[in-house]
């Protein structure tokens, strides 16, 4: 068997189960098992996002290759100081998704700098354009991703939000990669991601569709309407793909980083993610006023 599918296996197994363990109660459970009220669910996640926003801010340092300025040097302080914002509404459990006036402004500026990147990719060369762009585009996503499970540590309780948008995700990108395999002909974005079709983009709605389906009907403690966040994800995260390949490709980069053996870095694994948390956030607010 080739050395490299063991290694993919092994390390993407291992991935999925820290995602399971740190987004779910079973985490807690099963460490609580061992030393009882050792710690709390939401502490597990805390820990893992805020892991990812780490090494994530890491990679996209590397990957835009910063000078010598100042700029590299207040990259990661500017990121944990906007991630430590959304921390203590985090731990305080103050997200209530209303319409306030700077999550709204930072969806937007995920926005602009997405359109930036296609755009204007030209005023990614300068190092304050490259600051900017990491700590709007590693920064924010995560940040957005502590308010998405509810959580009582009274009750215990730890929902599960988060797990579900990656099972989502996974479904999407797979769904998406075989119906174009065997059925794709019109490329999507041939100069960025020769692979994508638009075939398979279609095929990865409609599929994730069905599963959001089942999501929706078994799991009604969910917040919102898991077929509507079914369908952002497969609408968005291709989008997400197309974002981190159109940056590694802007910067002559083929992976993010190699902290998952056989599958690249952190930025290269929740590209998806990155650009599907704030969409769905941004539902979650809305279906509020619906």
């Amino acid at each position: 068997m080739d050395k490299n599918l063991i290694q993919r296996t092994i390390s993407g197994l291992v991935y999925v189960a820290v995602i399971i363990l740190c987004t779910t109660p079973l985490g807690a459970q099963l460490i609580n098992k061992i030393h009882p009220d050792l710690i709390r669910q939401e502490y597990l996640y805390f820990g893992l996002i805020s892991l990812l926003l780490l090494v994530g801010t890491w990679e996209c340092i590397k990957i835009m290759k910063f000078g010598k300025g100042y700029e590299k040097w207040i990259v990661l302080p500017l990121v944990i100081f906007i991630y430590y914002v959304f921390s203590k509404r985090y731990f305080h459990h103050d997200f209530f998704f209303d319409f306030r006036l700077n999550e709204i402004l930072a969806i937007s500026l995920i926005a602009i700098a997405v359109v930036t990147l296609f755009k204007y990719p030209n005023e990614l060369y300068y190092d304050s354009g490259k600051l900017i762009f990491t700590v709007i585009y590693v920064a924010l996503p995560f940040s957005f991703a502590l308010g998405l499970p509810k959580f009582s540590s009274f009750e215990g309780t730890f929902s599960l939000e988060v797990l579900f948008l990656f099972i989502l995700i996974w479904s999407s990108d797979t769904f998406a990669y075989l119906t174009g395999k065997f059925f794709g002909k019109h490329k999507m974005a041939p100069k960025i991601s020769p692979k994508k079709t638009w075939e398979g983009y279609a095929g990865g709605v409609v599929l994730t569709l069905i599963l959001s389906y089942f999501v929706e009907h078994y799991q009604p403690e969910l917040r919102g309407n898991w077929m509507v966040v079914g369908f952002l994800v497969a609408a968005f995260a291709p989008l997400g793909d197309l974002v981190e390949s159109q940056l590694k490709r802007n910067f002559g980069v083929k992976d993010s980083g190699n902290i998952i053996p056989g599958h690249g870095g952190v930025l290269d694994r929740l590209d998806s993610f990155l650009i599907c948390v704030p969409v769905v956030y941004l539902y979650f607010i809305l279906e509020k006023f619906i």
